[in-house]
């Protein structure tokens, strides 16, 4: 009985430590306690999910080599695939009384809509749980540099964002390319998404409906502005509202952008500057362009960025042979540079050099960037390794507070101005009243 208990306390030591029990305590080999692939338990974190239904699935399931032990959604219909398939896990609809609950949790993943994000994250990290937050991590500029300083505070815990692209083979050739130079100094980048998907650009519905017997409406809403459910805003269609999502460039920008934010080593930006569709401030625009200037870095010269959503594109450059597609049926990347051109796909898929005889005729460099396992299982090796993984906090919410700028541009765009950035403070420096889109209110009982 005795070796049991000390087993157990070396495992909980071990995750909650990192780097710093690796020397103190040692987890036994797989080869000792079982077969070949069999992992044993000491060897396993205990994770719970919250958000269980829709994205939440795919991300528990990635989570599986763990112990899922368990599970929050607000909506049992939404989550009864999951909910079967881990009939061990607990259920909750209330993420906080499950961490009050649930002592053994050593980690959490949060799959929710975008106002959510940061509410569970932050309550998770300061209750001690390394952090997995699908993408854009959070719901606006204010949210992303609350993080990345809550992130400083526990350095122990790992974070991550759920942008797969970033674990990718074609992000890691992208970056090695153009730290190569391949293409020479990069000066534009042109970005581009065919999202929206989904019916965006509406006024908020007015019609009384009622809430599905099966959803806790209160606990989806969370810290978001009170309004009565209706269809138009869950399951599906949150991210077009302005209190919920962060619309085409929040989906997209975290795959789309976040390529030449990685290449380019950029970070704050100096100017953004938006032009849309009509925006009524309760939806987001059908159609976007964003403009984003960052300043030099190192020996990188300053850079133009431009983003486009809506079924807008860049338009197609003479060097590109005919027949070629711009990207690839999500959107892509394609990146300007002294000496040539890249262009890869969303999610940094298949990139190349161009036009074709640059690519025949590139001496691709060695490989320095360590490849990934998954952006799930590269958070949860991290954990066992006492590391950070690639898209801790401390990076994606650069990226993320630099995509929320574009927003909110979209927002004051009918002040005809460009707005100037200074990321050191966290100020629009020439409009001081655009600084109230920077964050939000929370409602009454979920402040932050």
């Amino acid at each position: 009985m005795q070796g049991k208990k000390s087993e157990k306390i070396s495992r909980r030591k071990f995750i909650s430590t990192g780097a710093a029990a690796t020397a103190a305590f040692t987890i036994v080999p797989r080869h000792v306690l079982g077969g070949k692939g069999i992992v044993p338990p000491s060897d396993k974190l205990n994770i719970a999910a919250i958000g269980a239904g829709g994205k939440g699935h795919s991300d528990i399931k990635a989570a599986s080599t763990e112990n899922i032990v368990a599970l929050c959604d607000v909506d049992d219909e939404r989550a009864a695939k999951t909910y079967a398939e881990y009939p061990k896990a607990k259920k909750y609809k209330d993420f906080r009384v499950m961490l009050d609950k649930e002592k053994s949790i050593d980690a959490v993943t949060v799959s929710t809509p975008d106002h959510f994000h940061t509410f569970a994250a932050i309550t998770a990290l300061r209750m001690g749980k390394h952090v997995f937050v699908q993408k854009p991590l959070t719901h606006s500029v204010a949210e992303a540099r609350l993080m990345r300083e809550e992130a400083r505070k526990h350095p122990k815990l790992v974070t991550q964002m759920g942008n797969q692209g970033h674990a990718g083979e074609g992000g890691r050739l992208t970056c090695e390319w153009i730290w190569d130079g391949a293409i020479g100094d990069v000066r534009e980048v042109y970005c581009w998404t065919n999202r929206p998907v989904w019916k965006t650009g509406m006024d908020r519905p007015t019609e009384i409906v009622s809430v599905p017997p099966t959803m806790d409406w209160n606990q989806w809403i969370g810290p978001a502005p009170w309004r009565p459910y209706n269809p138009a805003y869950a399951p599906w269609s949150w991210r077009a509202w302005v209190d919920f999502g962060t619309g085409a460039l929040g989906d997209m920008g975290a795959h789309i952008f976040d390529h030449p934010y990685w290449a380019l080593k950029l970070e704050y930006p100096e100017t953004i500057q938006a032009s849309s569709t009509k925006f009524n401030g309760e939806s987001w625009p059908v159609a976007e362009k964003i403009t984003y200037t960052f300043p030099a870095r190192g020996n990188m010269p300053p850079v133009k960025l431009i983003w486009y959503d809506g079924g807008l594109m860049p338009e197609r450059p003479e060097f590109i042979e005919a027949g070629r597609k711009m990207g690839d049926g999500d959107g892509g990347v394609l990146y300007i540079g002294d000496k040539g051109a890249l262009m890869h796909g969303c999610y940094g898929n298949s990139p190349r050099l161009l036009p074709e005889s640059k690519m025949k005729e590139y001496k691709k460099p060695e490989k320095t960037i360590p490849r990934s396992p998954g952006i799930m299982q590269e958070w949860i090796k991290a954990i066992k390794e006492g590391k950070q993984s690639t898209t801790r906090w401390e990076y994606s919410s650069k990226l993320v507070e630099t995509m929320m700028l574009g927003n909110v541009a979209v927002r004051v765009q009918d002040k005809n101005t460009i707005l100037e950035w200074d990321g050191e403070i966290g100020e629009i420096t020439n409009l001081p009243e655009a600084n109230e889109f920077l964050g939000r209110r929370y409602r009454k009982g979920w402040e932050l």
